[in-house]
């Protein structure tokens, strides 16, 4: 078992669970988590659009989590792990990165939220690329 990936897995899990409790308490907490004004407000008007979206990434990083959880072991092997899990440290790594270059311009967010986001993915990239190349012999 790779904790590694384990612990991104895990992370990835949280952070779905995170967005699921946007849509379920609302423009609080997208408020609170810097999905920016419009996002809270459209909540409040009860617009569809904010669960569309934030279903949309809650449902991605669910299905990380369980490829992470996969490469550790914790689960049978997924299809195309190898390449996913590619794709998905790639992402966590480029959004990481690509994250502070908004912290001066924040595009409707604040500086904190790229800031924090973009800490967060590159550390979830930082963990599967390891974990990844730990496990490649065996995936």
């Amino acid at each position: 078992m790779n904790i590694l990936l384990v612990v991104a897995g895990a992370l990835s899990a949280l952070a779905a669970l995170a967005h699921i409790g946007c849509i379920y308490f609302g423009a609080s907490w997208y408020r609170f988590f810097g999905a920016g004004e419009q996002m809270a407000i459209m909540a409040e008007q009860g617009s569809l659009r904010p669960t569309i979206i934030t279903s949309g990434i809650a449902l991605v990083l669910s299905i990380w989590s369980l490829y992470a959880f996969s490469a550790a072991g914790l689960i049978g092997k997924l299809p195309l792990i190898r390449t996913a899990l590619i794709i998905i440290t790639a992402i966590y790594l480029l959004r990481g990165v690509a994250g502070f270059f908004f912290i001066s311009n924040p595009l409707g967010r604040s500086p904190e939220f790229w800031f924090w986001s973009s800490a967060i993915c590159l550390s979830l990239g930082l963990l599967h690329l390891i974990g990844l190349k730990q496990q490649w012999a065996s995936l």
